[in-house]
């Protein structure tokens, strides 16, 4: 390849083949003389990638597609806001090319060009400039090389510790290096021909610094403390020594070793170092706290694995000895004696003290008191102050003269640590010590027996009644002669004391529902004064205890009750506390209603109400007796409404009340007979009016109130009904009733209207309206055999059955939207759909008679005449 240098910053020409692989050389551009400090530098051509030394390499292969192909490098100076470039042409080279009058060019092989590492000696003494390696390139045989480097150590820092030979090759040292500071220097070596091609790709050459044992080694910390119980066993491990070298590691120069050069105190040995690793540890049992506190060991670290030349370090570790409890307390005296005056409580009245030789402060030296001996009534209690470790015997309560002038105590010591037994000591016996107590004589005043007396009270007692006796006696004398009681003001006024015999009496009503006396108790204070004026107090606890003061009361008293005559269950409730509540017996008083009715348990509070069986529908007061665990009896009046309903919601409140064993109608039934009857005597009227012109024959079958259709057991057409049989239509006659066309002729059927008094006649198995019977030209109307109210009772039960039915799916459910399928039957009459609600307030159209279907019109036909 042949390259051409131009000036800098102008145009680069390289002569290249018009193949080239990838990372192939192309050439050297001195980027230095185009911009002297280069921080950025860039290729515009991604194919080409630029070095820090000027080398241009390929990045991938390419062709020259041209005789000429060019690219430009950029190089700026960000501080200095400099930029410059360098325009490169790529000329392809001739086919016949000549070099120093060489017509042939032998191919290379790399013997040379990549030796081994070089390696140098540090702190090396020279002479300098020092030889440390050579390197050459094969194609030196061929053509004219020079040789040049760049990297650490030659231009950059340390800048001048290494050159290069420019036609030798030879790599020379200038002065001698640390290898702490430059363990290693990496080199980039170069090779070109004069004009400025470079047969050979740059080569990394490692120069190695060899270590030279010039550090010695040193401790990690100026002072090593450590700590160990004192009688630890041989083995031990108290502490470990850590050290460092400088020098290059897992060589001798880093093969530390450790030893104890002395100790202080110096006898007795107790503790060993372990060389390599350098643990101390323990070397004997004969560690005694009390005897040397503490060890100072002057300690060594030498590397050359603790060979004489090599170079040490000395050290200073500090051991101290930990207490341990292996020293029991003793008491300084083994009696003592000490006075106190009797009915003194909490009081001073000795001090202990004892003697430890473990460490003051620590757990093994602070002392635990305790009273082994004489203590049975525990009038005594010891403890420890943790300032001066004595121990306080204290009185807790009062001593009395009278029944033991002296009292005798024998008081022990402990540690709070465990006692551990030393090597060398021997089991020692607890500590004790005596105490005499000396109890001198006081005049006393009172005292009550008990201290504290407690008094149960019913609730809600009379006032004034004696709930008991509350006296003291003197302690001299052992009686209660001369000696008054009064209660202090302050307290609750629940009782009082008399002042002679110390009776207890009521002085209010007690309840735990009111006030203060919710909580149920009361300590009262009572003070009792003898002839000298000495007093003594007692304390009377008053408990008031739940008594029967309420009536069972049931909670709910309104119910109402449908025809399936489901049982209705009674709840009562007691405010008292047991055994004054529940459980609860029930009773009906009315021996008129206990025929009819029944009560049957269903737990403590609660019972069934049911009747006995059947009942006419109504409202029925039943008056019913709760009487609780205490006996005392509530009355309540239980209100039952008995509604023909199936559930309770659809009874409105209408229905019929019993009242005295007899049904009463309600205010809407009376309205509702008196317009039946209105309308009744109407439709009598205007019968009576139609019939006036001329006498007329007329036939109703019993069965008019649900067919349209006149029975004829005849097939010939009958006989002419124009003026006999078919009642003509009135304009008045618009209200309960409909008119029917038969041919060109009306005829008239009484129906079910709204405030109609109806009939009910018991034939054929099935309800039908009253027959209207004519006769010799006088129209003639059966009476009303029944009343309006057992119409409703016939009906109202049934059509509401029928409704509430018709809301339900097939698992008995009410849906408001269910479907009901039926089976098909063929054409569907105009009539339209029957549903289980058609006939509620609807008007009933007729127009349908006018198109019967062939067979009903013969049938027609055989009524009218042609």
């Amino acid at each position: 390849v042949l390259s051409l240098c131009c000036e800098a910053c102008k145009k680069v020409i390289f002569h290249v083949p018009s193949e080239l692989e990838a990372d192939t050389l192309v050439g050297r551009v001195d980027l230095k003389e185009c911009l002297q400090s280069a921080e950025f530098i860039s290729s515009s051509d991604g194919n080409f990638k630029i070095l820090e030394d000027g080398s241009v390499y390929t990045t991938s292969a390419i062709s020259l597609s041209a005789e000429k192909n060019t690219f430009t490098i950029l190089l700026k100076d960000i501080q200095e806001h400099v930029e410059k470039k360098i325009h490169v042409s790529l000329v392809e080279e001739e086919k016949k090319k000549t070099r120093h009058a060489r017509d042939t060019v032998l191919k290379r092989t790399k013997r040379r060009w990549g030796p081994i590492p070089s390696m140098m000696m540090e702190n090396s003494l020279g002479p300098f400039p020092l030889q440390i390696q050579q390197v050459q390139s094969d194609t030196a045989q061929n053509y004219t090389i020079y040789y040049s480097a760049s990297g650490p150590g030659i231009d950059q820092d340390p800048k001048g510790l290494f050159y290069i030979e420019r036609e030798t090759g030879n790599i020379f040292a200038t002065r001698a290096v640390d290898r702490e500071q430059y363990p290693s220097f990496q080199i980039i070596c170069f090779a070109t021909t004069p004009d400025g091609y470079s047969p050979e790709i740059p080569l990394v050459h490692t120069i190695r610094i060899e270590d030279d044992n010039d550090n010695s080694p040193y401790f990690t910390q100026d002072v090593f403390e450590f700590s160990v119980p004192e009688n630890s066993k041989p083995g031990v491990m108290v502490g470990q020594l850590f050290a460092e070298d400088k020098d290059e590691p897992y060589t001798l120069h880093t093969a530390l070793k450790y030893r104890i050069v002395s100790q202080n105190p110096p006898v007795p040995q107790v503790f060993s170092l372990h060389g390599d690793t350098g643990v101390i540890s323990v070397s004997s049992p004969q560690l005694d706290r009390e005897l040397v506190p503490s060890y100072t060991l002057l300690v060594e670290v030498r590397d050359m694995a603790g060979q004489p030349f090599g170079l040490c370090t000395t050290g200073t570790a500090v051991i101290k000895i930990e207490d341990t409890n292996d020293n029991a307390p003793s008491f300084k005296q083994m009696q003592y004696e000490t006075r106190v005056e009797e009915n003194r409580v909490n009081v001073e009245i000795l001090r202990v003290s004892v003697v430890d030789l473990d460490e003051l402060g620590s757990p093994g030296s602070g002392a635990v008191y305790e009273i082994i001996r004489g203590n049975d009534d525990q009038a005594f209690e010891i403890t420890t102050d943790k300032n001066t470790n004595e121990g306080i015997l204290c009185v807790v309560k009062g001593l009395d003269y009278e029944s033991a002038k002296q009292r005798t105590l024998v008081i022990a010591v402990n540690n709070e640590a465990p006692y551990m037994l030393a090597p060398h000591s021997q089991q020692l016996s607890q500590s004790t010590s005596s105490v005499t107590v000396h109890v001198m004589d006081v005049d006393e005043g009172p005292v009550f027996k008990p201290c504290r007396l407690r008094l149960d009270v019913k609730e809600c007692e009379d006032i004034g009644t004696s709930i008991g006796r509350y006296v003291a006696e003197d302690p001299e004398t052992g009686n209660s002669e001369g000696i008054c009681y009064r209660i202090p003001p302050g307290q609750c006024n629940w009782i009082n004391i008399d002042e002679k015999s110390g009776e207890v009496r009521t002085v209010k009503v007690l309840d735990r529902d009111i006030g203060e006396m919710r909580r149920g108790q009361c300590n009262i204070t009572v003070l009792a004064i003898d002839r000298n004026g000495k007093t003594g107090t007692g304390t009377i606890q008053v408990f008031i205890q739940p008594g029967n003061k309420n009536y069972p009361r049931i909670l709910k008293t309104d119910y109402i009750m449908c025809r399936d005559r489901k049982p209705i269950c009674l709840t009562a409730q007691d405010d008292d506390e047991s055994p004054y509540s529940a459980p609860f017996v029930y009773r009906i008083t009315d021996r008129s209603l206990a025929s009819s009715w029944k009560i049957t348990r269903h737990n403590d509070n609660s019972v069934y109400l049911s009747p006995k069986g059947d009942i006419p529908f109504g409202t029925y007061d039943i008056p019913v007796s709760v009487t609780d665990k205490g006996g005392k009896v509530g009355e309540n009046r239980i209100r039952v409404n008995f509604c023909d309903c199936v559930t309770p919601t659809e009874c409105d409140g209408r229905a019929r009340e019993l009242s005295d064993g007899t049904v009463t109608v309600g205010l809407w039934a009376i309205l509702a007979m008196i317009l039946g009857s209105l309308l009744l005597l109407l439709i009598l009227i205007t019968i009576c009016g139609c019939c006036g012109s001329g006498v007329m024959h007329r036939h109703v079958t019993d069965d008019c109130a649900n067919h349209n259709l006149i029975i004829s057991n005849t097939e010939a057409p009958g006989e002419e009904v124009m003026d006999h049989n078919i009642i003509p239509l009135q304009n008045t006659c618009d209200q309960g009733g409909y008119g029917i066309k038969t041919g060109d002729q009306q005829t008239f059927e009484v129906a079910k209207g709204r405030g109609h008094t109806l009939e009910s006649v018991k034939g054929g198995g099935h309800q039908t309206l009253g027959s209207v019977k004519e006769g010799g030209g006088q129209a003639m109307m059966d009476t009303c055999r029944y009343s309006y109210s057992e119409w409703h009772n016939f009906t109202h039960p049934r059509l509401g059955e029928k409704v509430h039915l018709c809301r339900q799916d097939e698992e008995q459910k009410h849906s408001e939207d269910y479907l009901l399928s039926y089976n098909y039957e063929g054409k569907g009459s105009l009539a339209g759909s029957v549903g289980c609600c058609s006939d509620q307030h609807e008007e009933e159209a007729l127009d349908f008679l006018d198109q019967l279907e062939p067979k009903f019109r013969t049938l027609a036909e055989t009524c009218i005449k042609r």
